[in-house]
């Protein structure tokens, strides 16, 4: 098993499995096939709707043990409508509930988006806060509470940028640990990887396949397909493993940690042995060259009628 370091004290599994889009029935039998075939770090939310059946498969196979709880990192996160303040604990209990587990490993912040506790997604714009209206900092105390309370070991954030990451390390008094934001070929954030460096973040990167399987609704009409890249296929030739060995090579290469999402069998087993690819200094400059600036989670879902949110202000681009 890779991992990756941030201080003595802290080393993340590098290679994760993603239960974002697992649906009911699925995610158990792959939860417990990963955890059988030695994946450790598990990557969950409320919002996938599904934290029940992964805590399921966690405690019967911590239960049966073939692992123990301390050999797993599990993640999970906080939605959108319990930023506030008084919200952020129940939220947090009730995932621990679901997963079955006295604490969580680490908690973010799912998206610096909030919106009404009474609903799980938006109707309108009078469902939404404007983060002037719930600023970040309010809920990140709340969070910094529940690492007090040994509830979780580590807070983080997911989806913020350079400017909203920075405004919140400056007020923290517990430094978030962790930003988890679509990271592949198309997306390379290189700007991001250094400030994390520089700041002592770890970045986890999400979408590294391209997330070809998320919801239509959510794709793009004309969008590219990165496992289909010529490039990447090209050096997958070259290594005799498939596309996606490539991608998933490539994050860990570049010390960011990784979370594919599968509920296959085969294709669990292959994104673990993707640890084992070695990618030399031309297929790291060949991928480099590929970088163009494209999101497949772009964040215009949350931009509809009335919200205060704009997908340039999302990303402060």
């Amino acid at each position: 098993m890779t991992f990756q370091r941030l201080r003595e004290t802290l080393e993340i599994p590098a290679l994760g499995l993603g239960t974002w889009k697992s649906g009911p029935g699925e995610v158990f039998t792959a939860v417990k096939e990963a955890l059988s075939i030695g994946y450790r770090h598990i990557d969950c939310a409320p919002a996938y709707e599904n934290e029940g059946e992964v805590g399921a498969a966690i405690a019967e196979t911590v239960a049966s043990g073939s692992v123990a709880r301390k050999e797993l990192w599990i993640t999970s996160k906080l939605w959108n409508n319990a930023h506030r303040p008084d919200k952020v604990e129940p939220a947090l209990r009730k995932t621990l509930a679901d997963l079955k587990l006295d604490y969580l490993d680490l908690f973010l912040i799912h998206w610096p988006v909030a919106f009404s506790h009474e609903v799980f997604f938006p109707r309108s714009g009078e469902d939404y806060f404007s983060l002037a209206d719930m600023p970040t900092i309010s809920t990140w105390r709340a969070m910094e509470a529940c690492v007090e309370k040994g509830l979780v070991r580590h807070i983080g954030v997911c989806n913020f940028s350079i400017k909203k990451l920075d405004a919140l390390k400056q007020e923290a008094k517990i430094a978030p640990v962790m930003n988890q934001i679509e990271l592949h070929p198309y997306l390379q954030q290189n700007t991001m990887l250094e400030y994390c460096r520089q700041n002592g973040i770890l970045l986890t990167a999400y979408a590294p396949l391209g997330s070809g399987d998320r919801p239509q609704r959510l794709k793009k009409s004309d969008e590219p397909v990165l496992l289909q890249d010529p490039v990447i296929q090209r050096i997958a030739g070259k290594h005799g493993v498939q596309p996606g060995h490539i991608l998933l090579a490539w994050a860990l290469h570049r010390g960011t940690i990784v979370i594919p999402k599968s509920v296959n069998p085969e294709r669990l087993q292959q994104n673990l042995d993707a640890s084992r690819v070695s990618l030399d200094a031309a297929d790291m400059a060949d991928i480099a060259a590929l970088d163009r600036g494209f999101r497949y989670v772009d964040g215009s879902f949350w931009q509809g009628p009335g919200s205060p949110y704009t997908v340039a202000d999302l990303w402060d681009e």
